[in-house]
């Protein structure tokens, strides 16, 4: 069983809407009393953020409407001036028509009117199960709101892809309830949300009971970074291969370079004669070699292998089907992205792909659902683990574990990042993680040293500033760990 299996619902896991739904089913007779928690806590956060103001409170009519409800009636008794706008009214006997019942105060009609007259709206219309156009009238309400808070997700984001279903209103804070969701990770969507916060509200362990997480934010409690020992020499730390191209070294200089940066004990470059001789001037810590790639396999020690930065397609093809045929570890990005445009099996066999969207589509054509689901298809089918490179950086296995990376920074816009991360990410696996924990860690290591040198660098890097922070990054990384087993 894989570390993040056996952390089952730790606070990195995110809750999708279907597992919501089983969690209720499971706690059915405590739910009046997560209802009135959960409301409680909205509330908590709405006095901590917002000074007393005229609040409108928008209820739909199932449990997210419910919540909004305990909303508006703590914070009447705070004495803050509240009124109830119901969407529609809950169903007789269920569980939000109690909560509207304990409901004393002012009632007013769904009317944009009453949203420009408020001071700040509670969208407890819809949760993050919404899987259908948001009604024209919803969509009109608020379109008229000051500020927005929203109870679990703003009303038409899915909570599973963060696919927006029409013009979703823009919240200053979400509140999530137990756990994320998917959704607040992805875009569209977090840019809807604000701040997100999730909050406790006291879901006892057995609500978790037969439910298994799939996705995860990523964090560095989510994957165990190798440690060093006395006993490490250069090969126990792990060796990473690349083949250099002879027309654009600088490519295999940034994955070579971050490797050895990273943790990799050898970093060996093979290529061209005309190749070799660059290399050697411009790598002094690496192996340069002329070794066929034939030649090199034969080595067991090097079995992690990048293949793509810096080559052409005729180099590709020179190398790339012989290291699936030795069934090397490959992580392909670039080029070998490239070679395969329109025919994903000419990578099946591969470790780890890293493509950006615009080389996610050349390989698997247009994306179709959302990019996590197209991330998730992607890594079945070719069994390989998938880095969809972007702001929400999608990291899918093919088993279907599912991690979402928000740490970090626009400044990693920059040439040579991407291939710095596939670097990253073989030196890890050359130190014995998995693929998929190797890669998750790869992407937060990347983000934060970009952190890093952004914030050293004013804001603006190159691949080069992004290397030197690599040893800082990773040290985050286990000092992050350390304080979460502490905790």
């Amino acid at each position: 069983m894989s570390h993040s299996e056996r952390m089952s619902f730790e606070t990195n896991a995110l809750l999708t809407p279907h597992e919501t739904l089983q969690m209720d089913a499971h706690m059915s007779s405590s739910l009046e009393f997560l209802m009135e928690n959960a409301g409680a806590m909205v509330a908590r956060l709405i006095r901590q953020h917002f000074k007393s103001c005229r609040v409108l409170v928008a209820c739909g009519p199932g449990n997210n409407g419910g919540d909004g409800y305990v909303v508006a009636r703590y914070l009447q008794g705070w004495g803050w001036p509240v009124s109830v706008a119901p969407w529609k009214k809950p169903q007789h006997g269920s569980l939000a028509a109690r909560a509207a019942q304990e409901w004393t105060g002012p009632i007013v009609a769904f009317e944009a009117a009453e949203a420009m007259r408020a001071e700040l709206v509670v969208d407890a219309v819809f949760g993050a199960g919404l899987s259908r156009p948001l009604p024209e009238d919803v969509v009109h309400f608020f379109q008229h709101v000051p500020r927005c808070v929203a109870i679990d997700v703003p009303s038409g984001v899915d909570g599973v892809t963060g696919a927006c279903w029409g013009e979703v209103p823009q919240a200053l804070l979400t509140v999530a309830l137990v756990r994320k969701r998917p959704g607040h990770l992805l875009e569209p969507a977090t840019g809807r949300c604000g701040q997100v916060v999730c909050v406790d509200i006291g879901m006892p362990e057995e609500a978790f009971s037969g439910l298994k997480a799939r996705y995860w934010e990523n964090t560095p409690s989510l994957w165990p970074l190798p440690l060093q020992y006395e006993q490490d020499h250069k090969y126990t730390r792990g060796v990473v291969s690349l083949y250099g191209g002879a027309h654009m070294p600088g490519a295999a200089r940034f994955a070579s370079d971050s490797a050895r940066h990273t943790g990799a004990g050898l970093v060996c470059v093979s290529s061209s004669e005309e190749g070799a001789a660059l290399y050697r001037t411009v790598l002094p810590g690496c192996v340069v070699d002329q070794k066929t790639p034939y030649d090199s396999v034969k080595d067991q020690r090097r079995r992690v292998w990048v293949c793509g930065p810096g080559l052409t397609f005729k180099e590709v093809e020179s190398v790339l089907p012989t290291l699936l045929e030795a069934q090397c570890h490959v992580i392909a990005d670039a080029g070998a992205l490239a070679w395969a445009d329109g025919l994903p099996e000419k990578l099946r066999g591969v470790k780890v792909m890293t493509p950006h969207l615009g080389e996610f589509v050349r390989v698997f054509g247009p994306v179709r659902t959302s990019r996590l689901e197209a991330a998730q298809q992607a890594s079945k089918e070719t069994g390989s683990v998938i880095v969809l490179k972007g702001a929400d950086t999608v990291i899918a296995a093919p088993d279907g574990r599912t991690a979402i990376n928000r740490h970090a920074t626009p400044a990693l816009a920059t040439a040579g990042s991407g291939d710095v991360l596939s670097g990253i990410i073989a030196a890890l696996c050359a130190s014995g993680m998995p693929a998929w924990e190797a890669s998750c860690a790869a992407v937060w290591i990347h983000g934060e040293a970009g952190r890093q040198a952004a914030q050293a660098k004013g804001g603006w890097i190159v691949a080069e500033d992004l290397i030197t922070f690599l040893g800082k990054a990773r040290h985050a990384a286990e000092k992050s760990q350390k304080l979460s087993i502490n905790r």
